[in-house]
């Protein structure tokens, strides 16, 4: 039945190839993937919203909030479950990380289990009250739609690698109605090297997704109001940035803090308990912290200055100004926190949201207070708008993601300029102390990220080890005859013999040249056994070290090929320079077709 199919595939795509070129079929997948991504985006989206109505519409009472101490553990539960339960035979990760991974390491291929198992259980972490965004799973979910779609389809390493960047540029075009933030996500995190033809299947697939996310879930994130800028405030923006710029540094080192506490607990209940209970914690006494948090920046859009600590058991003290400059502090980094207990306790999610409502926050704070001091008066709005964009783009390494997201989704185009000025300095602030964003440090430690900076790296690391290796070396164990292996070493056209003990592990080799010498001059030919030639070899290779390293030890040693052995000491075979620079060469090729 399989073969049936991939029959019948391999032929549409014979008749396809003869009656549209390439460019063009790219293009019609494009808007194909904008529509599906832009229909996982409103489910997404609606789902998750069903959630949280379903679990607070009908508590009307004062003390409604007790519930929020269960409600986010529960979420997490439910994920850890499905996950457990549904998706068996298929690694499930979160965030940006895995799907980098998969550009640099695994030919773009995204497992499709994502398309749906990221709206399962990122809507019900969010829903029961994670405190994580929606953006990071709707961008995989749409990735992978692209990158199965080109898969299903026999396409070429570079045509899927340019779907899964439509597929996440149009995730992003559906869960923010933005396109134009879409495509500069897509070509900023995922195509950091790009050529014009690029925006085309790009813009359309964005385009596409809005429209349909739109047709099907019409609610408008966030409404602005603003009489623009103005240019004594501008020193403000300075600072607030400056503000944010450390703020970023502190959550990446957070980030990675709080993800070895929980890398600690191995049983996954365990993790759902401490983090459930501590999350619970956390929203109890903060109630802005449930789910992604944007009704809160809302609130404060409009002006509503308490909005933060109204639904809190604080709320009586909510006409005291110092207390909601105090609880709105704190908020921001236990929002911090709850993000990452909530991802390291096992829920999906992304930093997405988060990144904006720290962002929004510490914009409120800043303008507040300095109004309150009267040293000047600040709009309001537009510190918070402007603390959104720096806050994404510093800690995605993102700028103008940062910067057109949040143009788009507030309608504040008016404050392009401020917009500007935070995220760039805040962004260069963060920079200077972490050279990697929060999604690509694991893999720049692991030397997989794909880089344009050190192309030569970039390939190298493309490449596996065990792939290279070859096993057709003629092989010997210590006490064998030379005289009996002579037509097996003659066949090979090796020049060197790997040696080993009984049960395989590896005691040196033997060079050819030498061998014959010995054979001719040796008295006694017919007794020489491969102990009396082996030697030590100038070096070994570890089946797990990196290419890079290879070549290291090659050019100290100036040979052209070494023996991999395995951790235990077992003999695996050679690696040679030859078939390194073969392997690099049709790498580059196919990373050229990447970036063209």
């Amino acid at each position: 039945m399989y073969i049936r199919f991939v029959n019948y595939l391999d032929k549409i795509n014979q008749y396809r190839k003869s009656k549209i070129s390439n460019r063009n079929f790219l293009v019609i997948l494009a808007i194909i993937v904008g529509i599906l991504a832009g229909l996982a985006a409103a489910v997404l989206k609606s789902l998750t919203h069903h959630i949280e109505e379903f679990l607070q519409s009908d508590w009307h009472w004062k003390y409604k909030y007790y519930l929020y101490f269960i409600f986010p553990m529960i979420g997490i539960f439910f994920t850890v479950l499905y996950i457990k339960y549904f998706i068996r035979k298929s690694k499930f990760e979160t965030g940006l990380t895995p799907l980098l991974y998969s550009i640099s390491k695994k030919s773009s291929k995204v497992e499709a289990h994502n398309i749906y198992s990221q709206i399962i259980t990122a809507a019900v972490t969010v829903g029961f009250g994670g405190s994580t965004g929606l953006e990071a799973p709707i961008v995989t979910s749409g990735s992978a739609i692209g990158s199965n779609i080109g898969r299903i389809l026999g396409l070429s390493y570079r045509e899927i690698t340019m779907l899964v960047a439509c597929g996440a540029a149009a995730g992003i075009a559906g869960a923010f109605n933005s396109p134009v933030a879409g495509i500069v996500f897509a070509i900023e995190i995922l195509l950091p090297e790009f050529t014009i033809p690029a925006f085309i299947p790009l813009l359309l697939s964005a385009a596409t997704a809005a429209v349909v996310a739109r047709l099907f879930y019409t609610q408008q994130l966030f409404f602005l109001v603003t009489e623009g800028w103005k240019v004594d405030a501008l020193f403000y923006y300075v600072i607030l940035a400056c503000f944010i710029g450390l703020f970023s540094i502190y959550f990446t080192k957070a980030n990675y803090a709080v993800k070895g506490l929980f890398y600690k607990i191995k049983h996954p209940y365990t993790k759902v308990i401490v983090g459930g209970l501590m999350l619970g914690a956390l929203v109890f006494l903060f109630p802005t912290l449930y789910g992604e948090g944007y009704i809160t920046i809302k609130g404060l859009l409009k002006g509503d200055y308490q909005t933060v600590i109204n639904n809190s058991i604080f709320a009586d003290y909510s006409s005291i100004s110092a207390v909601v400059v105090l609880f709105t502090i704190v908020t921001i980094f236990m929002k911090s926190i709850a993000t990452l207990v909530t991802l390291g306790a096992g829920g999906n999610g992304g930093t997405f949201a988060p990144s904006l409502i720290m962002g929004g926050l510490i914009g409120f704070i800043f303008a507040y207070v300095v109004n309150l001091s009267g040293i000047a008066q600040l709009n309001v709005s537009n510190f918070i708008v402007a603390g959104m964009a720096a806050a994404l783009g510093s800690i995605m390494h993102a700028p103008l993601t940062g910067i057109f997201l949040i143009a788009e989704i507030t309608g504040g185009y008016v404050l392009m300029v401020p917009l500007m000025i935070t995220t760039a300095i805040s962004y260069a602030i963060n920079r200077s102390s972490q050279k990697h964003s929060i999604y690509t440090k694991a893999l720049a430690d692991k030397g997989e990220l794909l880089s344009h900076e050190d192309k030569d790296t970039t390939v190298l690391n493309q490449m596996k080890l065990k792939y290279l290796i070859e096993k057709s070396y003629p092989q010997l164990q210590m006490n064998d005859l030379i005289s009996l292996k002579m037509n097996e070493i003659m066949q090979s056209h090796k020049n060197v013999i790997a040696v080993t003990d009984e049960v395989g592990d590896f005691k040196g080799i033997i060079y050819i040249e030498e061998l014959f010498n010995e054979m001719v001059n040796h008295p006694e030919k017919e007794n020489l056994k491969a102990s009396h030639l082996v030697q030590t070899a100038p070096n070994t290779i570890t089946e797990n070290e990196g290419l890079k390293t290879v070549l290291e030890k090659m050019e100290q040693e100036n040979v052209w090929i070494l023996p991999v052995l395995t951790i235990k000491n077992q003999y695996l075979g050679f690696v040679s320079k030859t078939a390194i620079f073969n392997k690099y060469r049709a790498l580059l090729m196919r990373q050229n077709d990447y970036m063209g």
